[in-house]
């Protein structure tokens, strides 16, 4: 029997988010019957219900399958049957199906990340020096999974916040979830600070997980005024849209090398993909219908 695959996104807001662009050619490229939609429910009193209505259409068939963001990864939790072990590991969820008659979470961010970094730095014949650590730029639901993903790869990590409150709890959580709690470290992203631990540690990897410098804010970025980016160090910017942006831009020109987070939305978006369909979509297909999306509303900037 041909299955009609119904797929879709949770979160809110959602109206500018490239999935169903990229799930359509996965479902073109893999030529499978169905379609991927957008779920948008704001926060608030009735979320909760709303987001219990959704998740039981998946229950009951409905809805082979559903990515959640913003701001419902963490919230998934609890309506949840079973986690993955990345999930797990998270405590936030992007990606959920039917197993068995049981709902489960599953976290592809933390994967799709770590697969594009070493493609990205395999490209360009970069390598990390043995003592070098990662310093990730933000404390929020994006930097969990970065934070995840770079100790399961080995890397000693420290998590740069605005607000000390919520890095010190990343870093506790998943320290403990992980068992790497001796690798991970909490730092004040403030000038004196990153100063002081640009001069004594050498930083191998700049991961920014914040929305600063995206489309909306394209002026913006995370990177402090007046602080010199390390030597020989690896960038990599979550932010996908522009496709350079100031941060990516600023280390460019001090001679780091630098990506993009467009390969990592397209990495965890196929490995979502082939959880729910079987299939494991070309990214070549996907790539090309995420620069044709960009290119149509002039929005993607070389």
């Amino acid at each position: 029997m041909t299955v009609n695959y119904q797929l879709g996104l949770l979160g809110y807001p959602v109206g500018h988010s490239l999935s169903p662009c990229l799930h359509q050619a996965a479902l073109h490229a893999c030529r499978l019957e169905g379609d991927y939609r957008l779920f948008e429910i704001s926060p608030g009193a009735q979320s909760e219900t709303a987001i219990r209505q959704l998740l039981d259409r998946v229950r009951l068939g409905e809805i082979q399958g559903l990515n959640v963001t913003i701001p419902y990864k963490q919230a998934v939790l609890p309506i949840l049957d079973e986690l993955g072990d990345s999930a797990r590991g998270i405590a936030a969820v992007n990606t959920i199906y039917l197993s068995q008659g049981a709902l489960v979470g599953e976290n592809t961010d933390a994967a799709g990340f770590l697969i594009d970094l070493r493609q990205q730095m395999a490209s360009v014949g970069w390598q990390a020096a043995e003592d070098s650590q990662a310093l990730v730029l933000g404390a929020g639901g994006s930097a969990r999974a970065v934070v995840y993903a770079l100790l399961q790869s080995g890397w000693r990590v420290r998590v740069a916040g605005r607000r000390i409150d919520q890095a010190e709890e990343l870093v506790s959580s998943l320290g403990a979830s992980t068992g790497s709690l001796a690798r991970l470290s909490v730092l004040e992203l403030a000038p004196g600070s990153l100063a002081e631990l640009l001069a004594d540690s050498r930083v191998g990897l700049i991961v920014n997980t914040t929305p600063l410098g995206m489309a909306s804010n394209r002026h913006s970025s995370p990177w402090l005024e007046g602080i010199s980016f390390p030597g020989e160090a690896f960038l990599y910017d979550l932010v996908y849209n522009p496709a350079e942006t100031v941060l990516m831009r600023a280390a460019r020109q001090a001679g780091l090398a630098i990506a993009g987070g467009i390969g990592m939305l397209i990495e965890q978006a196929a490995l979502a993909f082939t959880i729910w369909t079987g299939c494991t979509p070309p990214r070549q297909a996907m790539q090309q219908a995420a620069e044709t999306y960009f290119r149509e509303r002039i929005a993607y900037l070389p």
